[in-house]
């Protein structure tokens, strides 16, 4: 499929190494920014981008860069979808910003609108915008603790929900996210993930997804008291916990248990929603209904923005004022999220995200088998990760990872690193990249493993 097809671009679909990777000119502006950022500020690849559309990546030198990684799931429409540049613009040249809590817009509204209409569920929803996942998440545990009249907050192993002083204690790992930046907010408690590659129990008998789910509940019961939880927050799919994928039933039976003793079930979609898993959202994959959807990330091609949807009682339950923020809902970034929505919707591209996911599968597999380094692979859609351990092994090899990754860098392809282990590479390619581009990435992967392999 070609990018013509999805949106288009004006940058040729191409590979091209002009220089070493990262080549001189984004040696120089590196160089700058060393001494005008902060260094606790960190670029995966600093190679300075000049241009994206489709599936590449041009930096200052003229290196054309495959990109799977899509600003970790933002662009997934692709950098600067005609759809999303046509709004946004419109939008600028008529006016930048009122403050929708002083005077309101009606692209707040519309948006607000479609979001009630596309997250799952088919009750009355209501939906506040904002500016970050993380601010996402935190507003949907204000909004939770409001509706409830409880305190308590139950997240998961590996779980990641932003970088604020809540996100941080409901986020599993400490390095880089949360190391030297405590004490953090109380009354969050950890619940054990399903994670069916690592979860055996005592016999070494996979655990299924209903008895991970009671281990969940027992916990919760014991330790904390269930009439003393406001909110279970679970990412359908963790994203920077490594792509895990709880096993079947592990969250109909999470929702069920949250039902029966008035908790708030939030599903967090700031990574997995937005057509990246084949779904719209990746909690249609069970047919779960959250009483809560978070998002971000992809919701607005590129622009700062994010959202609280959810059953209009429990985010009603707040009283004027409660919610909100000077930015939260910039008219040009709704603007973009409405061109966005199009784009999902018109170009098909939850169709295209399983297509992604197929062709993925097939050069994961195909690695795996050259390479049982390839513990597990995983994930839905254009949302896949594979795991790498020792040979033998289900130990962790971080550093697999990290020179699998810097091969592909060095030739133009950027994949990402991530997990509790630092031992996953995260595949999350824009949705309009070519299956040519595509293929040619994971040729460079089989060459990357060859190399660390020998």
């Amino acid at each position: 499929m070609s990018t013509s097809e999805l949106g288009g671009t004006a940058l040729p679909q191409e590979r091209r190494i002009v220089t070493e990777i990262p080549g001189p000119r984004s040696q120089e502006i590196e160089a700058r920014r060393t001494k005008a950022v902060a260094a606790g500020v960190a670029s995966s690849l600093p190679a300075y981008v000049v241009a994206a559309g489709g599936g590449i990546l041009k930096d200052a030198d003229g290196n054309q860069i495959i990109d799977l990684g899509s600003g970790i799931a933002v662009t997934t429409v692709g950098n600067s979808n005609p759809r999303v540049v046509e709004r946004a613009a419109a939008q600028l040249s008529a006016f930048t910003h009122t403050c929708f809590m002083v005077n309101p817009y009606e692209g707040y509204i519309e948006l607000a609108e479609k979001l009630n209409a596309l997250t799952p569920g088919g009750f009355d929803k209501r939906t506040v915008l904002l500016n970050s996942g993380a601010e996402a998440v935190e507003n949907a545990v204000k909004i939770a603790r409001a509706h409830t009249g409880r305190d308590a907050v139950v997240v998961f192993d590996h779980a990641y929900h932003g970088r604020t002083n809540l996100t941080m204690a409901m986020t599993a790992k400490a390095h880089p996210y949360k190391a030297g930046f405590g004490p953090f907010a109380g009354e969050v408690y950890r619940a054990p993930m399903s994670y069916p590659y690592r979860d055996n129990d005592a016999a070494g008998t996979k655990v299924s997804g209903e008895d991970a789910a009671k281990r969940v509940m027992t916990m919760i019961d014991k330790q904390i008291g269930a009439d003393n939880v406001a909110a279970l927050v679970i990412e359908p799919i963790q994203g920077e916990g490594g792509f895990i994928v709880p096993a079947e039933g592990f969250l109909p039976a999470l929702v069920e248990y949250a039902r029966a003793n008035g908790i708030v079930f939030v599903a967090d979609e700031v990574q997995a929603g937005f057509a990246r898993t084949g779904k719209m959202f990746a909690s249609e994959w069970e047919g779960i209904e959250p009483d809560l959807v978070t998002t971000a990330k992809g919701i607005a091609g590129g622009l700062p923005l994010s959202a609280v949807t959810g059953r209009a009682e429990i985010i009603d339950s707040v009283g004027a004022g409660g919610l909100g923020g000077t930015y939260g809902g910039n008219p040009t970034a709704v603007a973009a999220a409405l061109g966005a929505i199009e784009a999902y919707e018109q170009d098909d591209l939850v169709a295209r995200a399983l297509q992604i996911g197929e062709i993925i599968t097939e050069r994961v597999v195909r690695l795996q088998t050259e390479h049982p380094e390839v513990g597990d692979i995983r994930g839905r859609g254009a949302m896949q990760a594979i795991e790498l351990v020792a040979r033998d092994s289900i130990e962790p090899n971080p550093d697999l990872a990290k020179a699998v990754a810097a091969y592909a860098a060095k030739n133009a392809v950027l994949v990402l690193v991530t997990g509790t282990f630092g031992n996953v590479l995260r595949f999350l390619p824009p949705l309009t990249i070519s299956d040519e581009l595509l293929n040619e990435a994971f040729d460079v992967l089989e060459e990357a493993f060859a190399d660390a392999l020998g």
